[in-house]
This record gives structure tokens, sequence and C-alpha cells, in this order.
């Protein structure tokens, strides 16, 4: 694997010494990134067989299988130009208080007999109240009951519900960043970016599993990518869900096209390099871009993990299939939750 681009104006970027710095433990700096960004759409294979590389390196043939439930739904006070349970626009997303936690409880078996190690809560809006709190830790312990990772995505957390749900034994606090900063203000306007970012930060420093990402084709740039996944990285996240745009009717995105499939794949292995000892997870909006004839390049281009089951507000596929697709492509279930396995390979091994 010798074929080479330019990158950083001067240096040729050659494919094998990419995945060796990515295994090196040293992180690439912006100009390799953006070689990565910049890597021709019609050779964009030979990028992901190179991520795969990164990924078996530090992951090895494992792959996580995570779910959520849509636990509180619509009517959220935020703008976020994607989303169709905002307030603000016109979507035709469900509305419901927080879920029963039998509710809770079966949609958990479920996807736990699907294959899922990892189940994330999902309530909408900013912040939840005092009531909606206390019913988010009533259902972390029935999540872990049944041998889950009870993961939440809740919005934003102080500091102080951050430790109430590490006490209560939850795993991976979720909390997308969407895209990065100097985009942001074009996608959201009720809220700072620093808030999202202090939240996540606050979650790190705790000893919190985070898991932070972003949504990608909302008009944003290649730089935009960059810039978000650099955030991450500095950040210290263990954990990065790749979305991609499902335009939704009623929202102010509604007539933006849906990614290419080589579009999407050079994305995660543009995080795969950057984030290399990381989980890098596809979720929401992987169907639009892998269509039926490819599904199973989720387990072929740098991605350690899927999402199964049905996203917040749109149905997905059947779980059956992600994990015939696992297997074909030589990957068992992960179950050692969401660090870097201790044992990794050699070069030679590759």
């Amino acid at each position: 694997m010798c074929e080479s681009v330019r990158h950083g104006g001067d240096v040729p970027l050659d494919l094998e010494e990419l995945v060796a710095r990515a295994c090196s433990g040293e992180p690439l700096d912006a100009d390799w990134l953006r070689a990565v960004a910049a890597w021709p759409g019609e050779r964009v294979g030979e990028l992901a067989r190179a991520a795969e590389q990164v990924r078996a390196y530090w992951f090895g043939s494992s792959v996580g299988f995570c779910g959520i439930v849509n636990a509180r739904s619509g009517a959220c006070s935020e703008d976020c130009a994607f989303c169709a349970q905002s307030a603000h626009h016109h979507g035709d997303a469900p509305q419901h208080g927080f879920l029963p936690l039998q509710a809770i409880r079966e949609a958990a078996e479920r996807l736990r007999q699907a294959g899922a190690t990892r189940f994330s809560l999902v309530t909408s809006g900013k912040r939840l109240s005092d009531e909606d709190f206390a019913r988010l830790l009533d259902a972390v312990h029935v999540v872990s009951a049944l041998g889950l990772r009870a993961d939440c995505s809740p919005g934003i957390l102080d500091r102080a519900r951050l430790m109430a749900f590490r006490d209560a034994g939850g795993g991976a606090y979720h909390h997308n960043l969407e895209t990065g900063r100097s985009f942001f203000p074009r996608i959201c306007s009720t809220h700072a970016y620093a808030e999202d970012v202090r939240a996540v930060r606050e979650a790190v420093e705790l000893g919190l599993e985070v898991c932070s990402g972003g949504i990608f084709g909302l008009g944003e740039s290649w730089e935009d990518r960059l810039e978000l996944a650099l955030e991450l990285r500095e950040l210290g996240v263990c954990s990065v869900p790749i979305n991609f745009l499902h335009p939704v009717a009623g929202t102010p995105l509604e007539d933006r096209p849906v990614l290419t499939k080589g579009e999407a794949v050079k994305i995660v292995a543009l995080f795969r390099f950057a984030l290399p000892d990381r989980h890098v997870r596809l979720c929401g909006g992987r169907h639009d871009v892998l269509g039926p004839q490819d599904r199973g390049l989720a387990f072929k281009c740098g991605a350690s993990g899927v999402m199964i089951g049905d996203y917040l507000t749109l149905q997905g596929r059947d779980a059956e299939t992600d994990a015939a697709l696992a297997r074909r492509a030589g990957r068992v279930p992960d179950v050692a939750g969401p660090h870097v396995n201790g044992a990794m390979r050699t070069m030679e091994e590759l």
C-alpha cells in the first residue's frame, strides 16, 4: 500500500506511513488530517482499508453494539436546525413525557437480546426537571439490572448531576457537540457552544465515560469536520458517534441532500485517524448513506461500533442483519466497554 497524495503543501501522503503514525500513539497533526480530508473520492476504498488497519490495531476483531430509547420526546426548547423534536420547527416528531420504567425495561431487553451491550436513555430538551432527573436515575438502575451499560443523553448536566449519575452506576454520558465550533452558530442559536464543551469537559474530569460526536451533512466544510475532531481529541472523550443528516420535513434543513456513500466513508476514516484509539460509532442516518447493498461497509471503514435498533424519531433496520454482516466481516461483539483493548497487534501481524 504505497499510493500517495500531496498533503501539507509539499509532503506526499503515504498510506503506509499514515497507518503507522496512527498506530504509534502519537496524535496526527492537522496537516496529515487535512490530507485525509482531501483524499480523492474515487479512491476512498483505499482510505477505508487503511482506516480499518488502524481500527484493527487498537480494537482487534471486536465491534460494539449499542442502542437507545427515546425516553422523553418532543417540545425541545433548542432550535437545532436538523432536529424534528425542536419546538421551534414543524417536524412531525412524537411528543411524550418520561416513559414508564416498564417501557424502558422492555426496550432495553429487546436490544439486549439483539446483541447490544450498551443502552442509552435519550431525553429531549436542554435540561431535565428534578422529577425527570430522578426518573432517569431510576431507569439507570433498571437498565443496569439487565446487564447492560446504562448510558444517558439528557442534555446539559451540571457537575452535581454528573456526579449523581456516576454514583448511581451510570455508564457513559452522551452529549454531542454536533459540529465544529465555527459552524455551530449556523445550526443552533439558543445556547452557546461553550456550554456543550463545558458539560463534556466536566464529565471527563469526573472520570465518566463520555460519548460525544456530531452530525454530518448539515452544510459544514471539511475544515469544520476537522475542527470538531480536534476538539473532541483535546477534550479526551472515549467514544465518538458519527451521525448523518436525515433531512426531516418541517425543519430548516429539510431540503439538504443526503451525503454520498463515499463522503460518509471518508468522514469515518477522518475521525478514525484523528482519534485512532477511541471508539468511532456509526449511528443515526447510516442507512441513508449506506443502502441495502452497502450495509456491510459499516464494518469495513474504520468504525469500531454501530447503533442497532431504532433511532430517536426514525425506524432503524433489523439488528439480526447487522449481526450477520459483522460476523461476515470477522467481527465479534465487544463486551469490554468503550476502552481500548489491552492486547494490541504489531504492524507485522496486521
